[in-house]
């Protein structure tokens, strides 16, 4: 009798324990689909919206501040210079900052210039150091994994430059620098993917910055360097013992595809994975200009970059 009482009890309160359960825990009826459990924050997406940065009306962008012509720093605010926030006292100039005015002015925002290092652009962009990357930086693949990308702003070429007296300047195709030393700046398609397309070269350690890889010509370190258009004739303007050795369009040039060939000439503004409304609100005005107006930006921003950084 005592163990029929005592299994009685258990039973007992199992079933109440089950009781209190469903009271507060019930499952959701089977024909209830997940939007009907989501909190409106996430049935709507809001969760996981990226906010555009330029809520407070400030545009804050990056960029080296020592890439003549698309940037550089100087020490007034001559030929329509802006301050560079995190470095008091001195002024970011070039291209960059004369795209990043017409967005700004376009959009009714304030302009702010931060100095950044190179490798440092890409995971600033990333953890909303600053809104977004103006700095001459290639639409590449592997970087749109990372960041999107408005624009492009601007559309160059892959070229050499050499010393004006070089064994090399009467070079007609990469063929012809075979023997010789070179360089480029890190983390580019220049050094990763040009200089090994030449036979026989002796490609010399990275450069860490453009200034860097331009002083190692000009000082003899190497015979030739790897760049964009646009940097070599900023490097012609400040270095006038330089030649600009440009292959393109021959069958001398460097290989490519199309494809690959595209994302490497064409220059973009990155922002962080899904601010599609800021990308939207810079495209908006970059769509507005032409091939023909980029180039007249830049041919004025090499009239007035720096002899030397």
């Amino acid at each position: 009798m005592k163990k029929f009482l005592s299994l009685l009890m258990a039973l007992a309160m199992i079933l109440s324990l089950a009781a209190c359960g469903g009271a507060g825990g019930e499952a959701a009826p089977a024909d209830e689909t997940p939007a009907e459990t989501e909190t409106p924050a996430e049935s709507d997406g809001s969760a996981t919206a990226v906010a555009t940065g330029v809520e407070d009306g400030v545009l804050t962008i990056a960029m080296e501040c020592a890439y003549a012509p698309y940037n550089w720093s100087q020490n007034d605010d001559s030929n329509g210079a802006v301050p560079i926030s995190n470095v008091p006292g001195t002024y970011a100039n070039g291209y960059d900052v004369m795209i990043a005015k017409k967005i700004c002015e376009a959009n009714g925002w304030e302009l702010e210039v931060i100095q950044s290092d190179w490798d440092s652009l890409v995971p600033g962009v990333q953890t909303g150091t600053f809104d977004a990357v103006i700095a001459g930086q290639s639409m590449t693949a592997e970087r749109a994994e990372q960041v999107d990308f408005a624009g492009p702003y601007f559309y160059a070429t892959i070229v050499c430059v050499t010393k004006a007296d070089s064994e090399f300047a009467n070079a007609t195709s990469i063929a012809d620098l075979a023997g010789g030393s070179c360089t480029a700046q890190i983390a580019t398609i220049w050094y990763d993917q040009c200089l090994p397309q030449i036979e026989g070269a002796n490609v010399q350690t990275a450069a860490e910055t453009a200034p860097a890889m331009l002083m190692a010509l000009e000082t003899d370190t190497v015979d030739f360097i790897c760049t964009d258009m646009p940097t070599a004739q900023g490097a012609v303007a400040a270095y006038p013992d330089m030649k600009i050795l440009d292959f393109s369009g021959t069958d001398g040039d460097f290989q490519f595809s199309d494809e690959v060939r595209a994302e490497n000439v064409n220059i973009g503004v990155s922002l962080m994975k899904g601010n599609t409304e800021l990308k939207d609100m810079i495209d908006s005005v970059l769509s507005t200009m032409t091939v023909d107006d980029f180039n007249a930006l830049m041919e004025e921003a090499i009239s007035i970059q720096p002899l030397s950084e």
